[in-house]
């Protein structure tokens, strides 16, 4: 376990796909177990895949052309939180309900 900057970035990654996982086993779980399993609920985690994931990826393939060195690995960590805290509050919604 490393500190360097691109060691936060593949740990801002995990995070993502940790928590994006964990909030997938709670909703097939709720849905499974009140009999009301609809396969479109994938659909969702899909679209939060191109619509969240995608992107971070692809701030960071900019990187190169980034004249400052720091606009983008800035703009990706403040993003990469943002994601955490609604996957977060996803769950936290979830579980109370």
């Amino acid at each position: 376990m490393g500190f360097t900057l691109s060691d936060w970035m593949l740990y801002t990654m995990w995070a993502i796909y940790g928590l994006m996982i964990l909030n997938f086993l709670i909703a097939f779980f709720q849905s499974f177990w009140a009999g009301k399993f609809d396969p479109a609920f994938v659909l969702e985690y899909l679209k939060d895949i191109v619509y969240i994931v995608l992107p971070l990826n692809l701030l960071i393939s900019m990187f190169s052309i980034d004249p400052t060195g720091w606009i983008l690995i800035t703009f990706y960590f403040i993003s990469g939180i943002a994601v955490v805290l609604k996957y977060l509050l996803d769950i936290k919604n979830k579980l109370i309900k």
